[in-house]
């Protein structure tokens, strides 16, 4: 090989090693998505417990959990949409279990339309079944809370119990007795876990077999210029 061809022909290697090291990377991460989501979705059919004394964001995150409790007057809302139904809100509530605590609960989607229906929470005590989740919604572009609308952008556990005087802990729900008929509950499933890591694999892997054609023709391309 002349040494002309030394230097590109490093740069294709390199760079198309580069590229399959990251197409590897994401299939890693594709299995390990798989695993979380598995475990994800076995804690979600558990039987439901008692609400830990201690709740843990790591280690109780997703457990199926069963209170009995009072809805406070005060609640809040996050703006959100359903398939099929349009914008809307989750509506956020603060219950008080019999035990005196005081928690958060993503009752579900209600539509933009009947908000001015929802009226205040009813006082008597109701049976909540659902998963605990300390949902990660919100990012740097995400806006702060609207004070005039009463109105939170993303489902972000701190600021919502602040708001309503609970603890850090949120009870997505999934069943309640009575039901109510206006909100409807969105619980948390499989799928509200993103796992695009195999389609960037793929991509990735693509780009390295361009990446590798096209030094193949750049070094034919210098070596027919010198013949």
């Amino acid at each position: 090989m002349t040494r002309r061809l030394i230097l590109p022909a490093l740069f294709g290697l390199i760079g198309t090693a580069i590229l399959i090291a990251l197409g590897v990377w994401q299939l890693d991460r594709a299995g390990q998505k798989a695993t979380l989501t598995a475990d994800m979705e076995a804690r979600l059919v558990g039987t439901p417990d008692a609400l830990p004394d201690s709740p843990d964001p790591e280690a109780d995150n997703y457990r199926p959990v069963r209170i009995t409790g009072r809805f406070q007057p005060s609640q809040t809302f996050v703006l959100s949409a359903l398939k099929g139904q349009g914008p809307g809100f989750r509506v956020i509530g603060a219950v008080q279990t019999e035990g005196g605590r005081m928690v958060l609960v993503d009752r579900g989607f209600l539509p933009e339309a009947r908000r001015i229906d929802l009226g205040v929470p009813d006082a008597e005590p109701q049976t909540l079944v659902g998963n605990l989740q300390w949902p990660n919604d919100a990012d740097s572009f995400t806006p702060g809370y609207d004070r005039a609308d009463d109105l939170f952008f993303a489902r972000d556990v701190a600021p919502l119990a602040e708001h309503l005087g609970t603890e850090p802990v949120m009870l997505v729900l999934r069943a309640s007795n009575p039901p109510h008929p206006l909100i409807q509950p969105m619980p948390v499933d499989g799928v509200s876990i993103p796992d695009n890591h195999l389609g960037y694999a793929v991509q990735w892997f693509l780009m390295a077999l361009a990446w590798a054609g096209m030094t193949v023709f750049f070094l034919w391309r210098i070596r027919a210029q010198r013949d």
